[in-house]
Formats: C-alpha cells, structure tokens, sequence
C-alpha cells in the first residue's frame, strides 16, 4: 500500500473506531439513564452530561483524523 492509502486508513479508523465505542457506550447510558429518571426525576441533568460525555472521544477522533489528513496533504 501507498504512504497516502494508509494514512486514509488511518484517519477513518480514528474516526470510527471511537464512533462504535461512543454508540455503545451511549446505549447503554441511555437505558439506564432512561430508569433512572423514571425513579428521580431531579437526576435528569446529570443524565444529560453523562449521555454527552462519550461524544467527546468521536470529536477527539475526528481531531486526530483531520490532522492525519493535513500531513497528506
């Protein structure tokens, strides 16, 4: 393989590799948060950010795949 074919490999799976992880983690959250909030309601915001957080690791990989696309550019 080319130099430039492995670097868009690269910058793919750093993308989304943590987008897998994220929607697993986000489901499993989700429905958990969702049974939480059933029983305390006043539990609601944190479920909120604990629903956002994963998001974070895809914005880092999208972060890192962008830089890996610069430097083949």
């Amino acid at each position: 393989m080319t130099e430039k074919a492995l670097m868009a490999l690269a910058a793919a799976l750093a993308v989304s590799i943590p987008a897998v992880a994220t929607a697993y983690a986000q489901a499993r959250i989700g429905s958990s948060g969702a049974e939480t909030i059933a029983e305390k309601p006043e539990t609601a915001g944190t479920i909120i950010i604990l629903e956002a957080l994963p998001e974070t690791m895809v914005i880092l990989g999208f972060v890192v795949a962008i830089m890996v696309i610069m430097k083949m550019a």
